[in-house]
């Protein structure tokens, strides 16, 4: 049935095809969380709406725009290679540009990785990280970390304990073994049984929470590794590109993986691009003769404007030092946050690494917060760090989002281009809707309108 047409600032104008064709539910939600709105511009840190409104991203797409939204340099790059009218995703030939970008992510990276294998998404990337593995051990099984999240491909759900991803998806990957994220006792024990090809980890846990190990938990994970034979897989898609500070949040942990995966802000933002980097053992071990030499590809892999974009994104960052202004920004930031949150309740931890930070609430004590507090969690464990996002963006226009694999921890990771005043902006908004919390039964009754709304779906 075909839908009216909508003039601009009426509901629905801007989402009445999407809701039809795509995901309605997605829509749904939006509209829930009164977060639907037409974004008409975006720039740096800034999100503009067609109503006027500017909105800071403390989200960057889940860690795609380290860059900022539509930086000039990476723009200009790419219609610069668009007006090349060049061999853009010929096939038969070799890309030259695919091997720069290569080059300069091992140089970046660093330790024995010497070969890269291109791909559109960081989940394309992990279940080439598992393939690869496979083959250089001849071992099937792979270990990871309860409470990671690798992607939603069937290979990378299977690296994945939350059910809430498997559900109603069938049988995965065999073979698979989830171990606690910093049980090194648990770890050794499987990894001695030398059946597993490899050990695949998140340096920091990011939808786990912002959890961030220790250094011993990592170097034993590493040396454990290394002597059953079982290959280390760092999965670097939201950690890499200097959001932590570092080029890969690997580094300081003193890490050598055998494979490193990258995505999301390799791309600046703008194009699907994907790196798995491996090592000259690993790479033979897959791409052994003439005959294998295609035995693993994509069809938009190494493709001209996905190198252009990942060129030109390193350029950035590292002409703009934007790693060490994750590592600075990031320290003051959260020093911030602990000294504005302090006096409440509510608030457990301020943790984080560069400008990947985590803000964990916990159930209060006082009688009158926990039995709201509790009621909510009972309607759904969501409920609570949902109002919190909501109030967040509707209030204090602040785009955020609580961590996919821990409900009550909520995600701080702007632009790696944002400002003191814009985190002094943040800082001061998340102290005013927890106190909120704290202090009025509107945000309470609020929740509860929004409990009441989101059974009705």
């Amino acid at each position: 049935m075909a839908t009216r047409a909508v003039s601009v600032g009426e509901k629905g104008s801007f989402t009445d095809s999407y809701q039809q064709y795509v995901n309605p539910q997605w829509v749904a939600l939006l509209n829930l969380l009164d977060m639907n709105v037409h974004y008409q511009r975006c720039s740096g840190a800034e999100l503009f709406t067609a109503d006027g409104r500017r909105i800071l991203d403390f989200l960057s797409g889940y860690c795609v725009h380290n860059t900022g939204h539509n930086h000039p340099y990476i723009v200009q790059a790419l219609k610069g290679e668009l007006d090349k009218s060049g061999p853009a995703m010929l096939q038969s030939h070799v890309p030259e540009i695919a091997g720069e970008l290569a080059e300069r992510l091992c140089k970046l990276a660093g330790g024995g990785l010497q070969k890269v294998y291109f791909g559109s998404s960081g989940s394309e990337g992990v279940e080439a990280a598992i393939k690869f593995a496979r083959a250089t051990t001849g071992r099937t099984g792979i270990v990871y970390a309860r409470g990671s999240f690798h992607g939603l491909t069937a290979g990378a759900l299977s690296l994945m304990n939350d059910a809430f991803w498997r559900e109603g998806f069938g049988p995965l990957l065999q073979n698979t073994e989830g171990i606690e994220f910093g049980d090194l006792l648990g770890l050794e024990r499987v990894l001695e049984t030398r059946r597993y090809a490899a050990l695949v980890l998140e340096p920091i846990q990011a939808e786990a929470g912002i959890r961030v190990p220790s250094n011993e938990y990592l170097q034993k994970a590493q040396e454990y590794c290394r002597r059953t034979g079982t290959l280390l897989v760092i999965d670097e898609v939201q950690t890499g590109m200097y959001r932590t500070g570092t080029f890969l949040a690997s580094h300081q942990f003193g890490l050598q993986p055998d494979i490193v995966i990258l995505a999301k802000a390799l791309s600046g933002g703008l194009m699907p691009v994907s790196a798995t980097l491996m090592t000259e053992k690993v790479y033979r071990s897959v791409y052994s003769s003439l005959r294998r030499a295609i035995v693993h590809t994509s069809t938009f892999s190494e493709n001209s404007l996905s190198m252009r974009a990942g060129l030109a994104a390193l350029d950035v960052l590292e002409s703009e030092r934007l790693g060490e202004r994750a590592m600075a920004l990031g320290e003051s930031f959260r020093a911030k946050l602990r000294e504005e949150l302090a006096p409440f309740e509510m608030i457990k931890e301020i943790r984080g690494m560069g400008l990947l930070c985590g803000i964990e609430f916990r159930a209060p004590n006082k009688l009158s917060l926990r039995v709201p507090f509790e009621a909510f969690h009972r309607v759904h464990p969501a409920m609570f760090g949902q109002v919190v996002v909501m109030r967040m963006f509707r209030e204090k226009n602040i785009l955020t989002q609580i961590c996919g694999n821990h409900f009550l921890v909520l995600k701080a990771a702007p632009p790696l281009v944002v400002s003191e005043r814009q985190l002094d902006e943040f800082v001061s908004a998340i102290r005013g809707v927890v106190k909120l919390a704290h202090t009025s039964a509107t945000f309470w009754s609020e929740a509860l309108g929004l409990a009441r709304r989101a059974v009705n779906l």
